[in-house]
């Protein structure tokens, strides 16, 4: 024999039920089971027994070979971190499986379930669209959320909250089935009224219970050049001066707007063409700061003169801007002659006036404001006089070459006061009066507002609860802020700010910008989120503007509108039916997301009464309290009625329970056919070897291995031979043969002269329980005649040798040849050595008349006793006839 070629045809056959087995065999597991599931089997692929090489995921169960999941669950994004969308995660088992321990495959498919919420990278998603944009344009979202699940549950979708109608996301799927989403514009945008858009980008899987994650998405309003400048409706000036009014000082300012950014709002200033030579001559106009000076000395001839009616001069400027038409305004301005200075006060000017007014913008440091000078006509005035300022005000004078200079001596504040008339009195000496005669002279000094205070609230910290469910647009309270600037300065807006943790709550609230009335604008959910905390931002029209934040906190108080919920809508539990009083059954999880007395729960059996079962609330299990009998009923149909203690009326949910019994081998065989240990059948002589010339049926109330039913010759009683002479299970002198799975008895031989009369056949009828399986006996009477006549048996056979009553279990399958028969050879030996000891002590006459006594009895017995089964064996009787 060639020895490697059967080698190999071997390793080739192994090889080959092994990749037919790992293809056929594929056990779906969907991943984070709990231990102890069973998620399938591979019993019905090969024989038992089983065992994995590899047991940290799952066992197997060596009798039945179902697969069950151990406390190592399975995590498919940890198995297979690789593995495409689309693609299986399959990880491969060794097991060893049947008699031969062959090695066999099979696959394990792992499952994906939705345990894994959608991920942004970034939190802040910043975007810049031109304020220009054409509505309907569209821009990729770069910053999409990953999901680690596969299929559905990976698959995302994209919308916005708090876009104001202005964005939408839409998606568009390639060919290779990836999608891809886009920014829609869907509103004209316009930078000047809005600059910055925030709302919140949310992702949310297609999983059966969908996840989802936020972002929040800035987008950027750029400039394009859309405006142009503008004068206000009031810009028209008119200004006063004198004719001594000195040369360079500024007499106007003008200030156009434009509502653009950086080039785009560049403004240049010019004078029409329209203007006067004259107006030329006298004045200057800067074409960045829009600032009109005097040209030159009024009282140079060079400069021409003023009248003594004075002399009007009109100024038409133009703003111009980069593709703009000019925007134009006017200044009037009106020459009058020198007053006569005689023994009076000579004032000029030097900081910036109006009408013989000085303009001063707070908060300046200390500024020269003016030039005082004394008369001059006679110098003993000049020689004793000075200049002193009356009253306490924040100005003082400083005598430089003989003229004063008017002066702050403090930055000051427009809020606390806006204008001042300064008096300036001329003393003769420095103690004496007033001269008689000499001028007072008073000076106006009006302080411009500068935005220098930001808006304060009336509180620190706003506080406010509502509750859940409210009508949409709900008012919660009002924000209030004060600005002590005046005019656009102290104009006071509202908004609400962006803490980063709070980004996806903003959408669901509104401010009014003038009012400061914040409001819900939809009904708000306690379950979802409790506690929301908003920033307020008050800001100025300043320019630069200026803000300050309030936070406002709004706790959202709980309503009883969630009803409890089932872990599941069906319970399904598997109980031995040996299950002791008071055992679990399994744990029954019901849950509640309100809060306090709205989700507490309690859980009871509805029809209590179909079952020894009922729920313990401490616990959350159903307990089994009496015992229960598969044989009977192997289930249980329970309904659970859930109840919160919800107020002003409680809510409920119902939910379904199957209990399942599984069976215990606590039931004997009952044996149907023969329905008597006295039932006899007559087989004739003439019947042919292989005939089935009877059968044992019997039934076992238990299911499965515990109901598999075989039957076994225990002991013969062949005709001419008692059983305490016969060696039990010896088949050579017994023509009948029985099959041990159908109980099928069959003739094994040609029936002689030497088998005619009783056949005995005493039958032990076992089930497959495990680990003891149980017992019960019958004879079968067998009477083999040359005629059909009708057989009757009157008496029941010999009682068996007490060591058959403790080989019963033993089966032809179970028992190895020989040792049966070295048993039957020695059970021989002892009855011969009976029979011999008996010889010796009793005479052949008196054996002959007590063998003859025995029978007697034993018929009477047999009367009596007719259904006693020996060997103290239970058995059952049955009406119906062999």
């Amino acid at each position: 024999m060639n020895w490697a070629v059967l080698l190999q045809n071997v390793l080739v056959t192994v090889h080959l039920r092994q990749i037919l087995c790992y293809g056929s065999v594929r056990i779906s597991v969907p991943e984070e089971q709990e231990a102890g599931v069973r998620v399938g089997s591979i019993g019905s692929m090969f024989p038992p027994l089983y065992q994995l090489l590899t047991q940290f995921y799952l066992r197997v169960d060596q009798g039945t070979g179902d697969v069950y999941t151990t406390d190592n669950r399975m995590d498919r994004e940890d198995l297979c971190p690789d593995q495409p969308q689309a693609g299986e995660c399959i990880v491969p088992h060794d097991a060893i499986v049947g008699p031969e321990a062959e090695l066999v495959k099979f696959m394990v498919v792992v499952e994906d379930i939705n345990d894994h919420a959608p991920h942004f990278d970034n939190t802040e998603i910043h975007l810049s669209v031109s304020e220009d944009v054409a509505v309907g344009t569209s821009f990729l979202l770069d910053d999409q959320a990953e999901d680690r699940d596969m299929g559905r549950n990976g698959r995302l979708q994209y919308h916005l909250e708090g876009a104001g109608g202005f964005f939408s996301v839409t998606e568009e799927e390639k060919d290779d089935e990836v999608a891809i989403f886009f920014l829609v514009v869907r509103q004209g945008l316009d930078r000047e009224k809005q600059d910055l858009h925030e709302m919140t980008l949310v992702a949310t899987d297609c999983g059966f219970n969908p996840l989802s994650a936020t972002a929040t998405l800035f987008i950027k309003v750029t400039d394009v050049n859309d405006n142009c400048p503008k004068f206000t409706l009031d810009s028209t000036q008119k200004v006063v001066i004198t004719a001594d009014t000195p040369r360079d000082t500024v007499v106007a300012r003008v200030r156009a707007t434009d509502l653009d950014l950086g080039p785009n709002a560049a403004i240049t200033y010019s004078l029409s063409p329209k203007v006067s030579e004259r107006a030329r001559e006298l004045f200057s106009l800067d074409s960045h700061t829009g600032l009109i000076s005097l040209r030159g000395d009024l009282r140079d001839r060079h400069s021409g003169s003023v009248s003594d009616r004075g002399e009007e001069v009109v100024l038409k400027v133009l703003a111009s801007g980069p593709h703009c038409p000019p925007a134009d305004t006017q200044v009037t301005v009106s020459l009058l002659p020198a007053p006569y200075q005689k023994n009076g006060i000579k004032i000029r000017f030097i900081a910036e006036h109006q009408n013989q007014m000085i303009v001063l913008q707070e908060n300046q440091p200390p500024t020269v404001l003016a030039l005082l000078e004394l008369p001059g006509d006679t110098s003993s005035v000049r020689g004793s006089s000075y200049l002193s300022i009356e009253g306490e005000v924040p100005f003082s004078l400083s005598l430089q070459n003989g003229k004063y200079l008017l002066s702050t001596s403090k930055p000051l504040d427009y809020e606390m006061k806006s204008e001042y008339h300064v008096s300036v009195v001329m003393r003769g000496g420095v103690e004496e009066p007033a001269a008689q005669g000499f001028p007072r002279r008073e000076i106006q000094v009006r302080v411009v507002d500068v935005n220098d205070n930001a808006p304060q609230f009336l509180q620190s910290h706003y506080l406010i609860d509502i509750e859940e469910n409210n009508p949409p647009g709900a008012s919660l309270l009002k924000v209030r802020a004060q600005d002590a600037d005046s005019g656009q300065n102290g104009q006071v807006t509202y908004k609400l700010g962006r803490p980063s943790h709070t980004a996806a709550a903003i959408a669901l609230y509104r401010i009014d910008q003038n009012t400061g009335q914040l409001t819900v604008s939809v009904p708000l959910d306690r379950e979802q989120q409790d506690v929301h905390r908003l920033t307020v931002v008050a800001r100025d029209n300043g320019s630069p503007p200026l803000e300050s934040s309030v936070m406002v906190t709004i706790t959202v108080l709980d309503q009883n509108d969630n009803a409890p919920v089932f872990l599941t809508p069906h319970f399904i539990f598997f109980i031995p039916e040996n299950i002791p009083p008071l055992a679990q059954v399994g744990k029954v999880g019901v849950s509640d997301v309100d809060a306090g007395l709205n989700g507490e729960v309690e859980v009871r059996v509805v029809n209590s009464s179909v079952g020894p079962f009922v729920i313990d609330n401490a616990q959350g299990t159903l307990r089994c309290m009496a015992d229960v009998d598969r044989e009977k009923q192997d289930r249980y149909e329970l309904e659970l009625f859930a109840t919160d203690n919800g107020r002003p009326s409680p809510l409920t949910s119902i939910a379904r329970v199957t209990v399942f019994i599984e069976d215990v081998n606590d039931n004997q065989p009952q044996v149907i056919l023969p329905s008597s240990n006295l039932s006899c059948l007559t087989i004739s002589t003439g019947t042919t070897m292989g005939t089935m010339v009877t059968k044992i049926y019997a039934i076992d109330k238990d299911s499965g291995l515990n109901s598999e039913i075989t039957y076994t010759i225990a002991a013969r009683e062949p005709p001419g031979t008692s059983p305490s002479s016969h060696h039990p299970g010896d088949s050579s002198s017994s023509p009948f043969q029985l099959d041990p799975r159908s109980g099928n008895v069959t003739l094994a031989q040609r029936l002689m002269g030497k088998d005619l009369g009783m056949h005995h056949l005493f039958i032990v009828v076992s089930d497959g329980g495990k680990p003891a399986p149980l017992h019960t006996t019958v004879w079968v009477n067998l009477l083999v005649n040359n005629t059909l006549e009708p057989c009757h048996l009157d008496t029941m056979p010999r009682s068996l040798p007490y060591t058959l009553a403790q080989t019963p279990s033993e089966t032809p399958s179970e028992m190895p040849v020989c040792d049966r028969h070295a048993q039957l050879i020695l059970l021989l030996g002892l009855g011969m050595m009976v029979a011999s000891l008996c010889l010796f002590l009793v005479t052949v006459v008196l054996y002959m008349k007590q063998r003859k006594r025995s029978r007697g009895e034993q018929q009477q017995r047999g009367v009596n006793e007719e259904n006693q089964i020996p060997l103290r064996i239970p058995e059952r009787y049955y009406s119906e006839e062999l």
